[in-house]
């Protein structure tokens, strides 16, 4: 015999759940300005002292007042990032997962988890799958942004798994925008020397194989040492830009190296 609640209990019941339901739903995505992945690539061609002078441009980058002042210079003045480190295909690892940075305090926090996490590997270059698991973690973002950017920096030319013309085609049709920054690395790889020197330059590369979408570009960062100089540069573009049409071509800029003597905050 089925048994019956009776009527107050039954509504009780129904009340208690609707309050669980409602209370364990998704909340609204947090409204950013942009919502960037940062891609760094630390394959085998990026010795040790190269990776930390890597690893110091980004956190140096994240607090400089430039990038600071280009944050909250945007309608919600805030942007969410993500910092992930690639290689080889299969060897892909979030750094510092999504989170909002919007004064100098959350940016340090991430330049702090920058600076203390240990180098994950080091092993072949996978562009191609760098830029499909980023456009995965964009996907996966719990904020929302009216501009979603990839940012691929890399010393190198993709060796192993999906080539990076596919990979950056995808995330174009997804209306992500992939950029490129290329880091010229002055020694050659003796059993692979066309890896950081192909024909036409690696900047040549990157222009046809990696950077595309909405306002796309390509930067150059003559050497790991001037790497800060060309990131700060990069991140105030990228940040302070508001959208732009598809170009025809890729553009190609060399980031300004700070010269001795000048003040890196004020550029004077």
């Amino acid at each position: 015999m089925t048994r019956r609640l009776p009527f107050v209990a039954a509504l009780t019941f129904f009340l208690v759940s609707g309050a669980l339901s409602s209370s364990t739903s998704p909340a609204a995505a947090e409204p950013v300005d942009l919502q960037l992945v940062l891609a760094a690539d630390v394959s085998r061609s990026i010795d040790e002292g190269e990776y930390e002078l890597q690893r110091k441009g980004y956190a140096a980058a994240l607090t400089d007042p430039r990038v600071l002042q280009a944050i909250r210079s945007g309608d919600n003045r805030r942007i969410s990032l993500c910092y992930f480190e690639w290689s080889g295909e299969g060897y892909q690892e979030v750094i510092v997962d999504w989170t909002v940075i919007g004064d100098l305090e959350t940016a340090a926090d991430v330049a702090n988890r920058l600076l203390t996490a240990p180098r994950p590997f080091a092993n072949r270059t996978s562009i191609g799958v760098a830029i499909d698991y980023a456009t995965e973690l964009l996907a996966k973002s719990p904020h929302q942004g009216t501009r979603r950017v990839i940012d691929v920096s890399g010393d190198g030319t993709n060796t192993n798994g999906l080539e990076p013309s596919v990979a950056r085609d995808a995330a174009v049709t997804k209306g992500i925008t992939v950029n490129g920054l290329v880091i010229l690395n002055d020694k050659e790889m003796p059993w692979m020397p066309w890896h950081t020197h192909p024909p036409g330059g690696l900047d040549e590369y990157y222009r046809q194989n990696v950077a595309g979408g909405p306002g796309a570009f390509v930067m150059v960062a003559e050497d790991f040492q001037s790497f800060t100089s060309a990131i700060i540069n990069k991140l105030v573009r990228e940040i302070a830009d508001r959208g732009g049409a598809p170009l025809d071509h890729v553009r190609r800029d060399h980031a300004a190296v700070t010269f001795a003597g000048r003040d890196e905050v004020s550029g004077r």
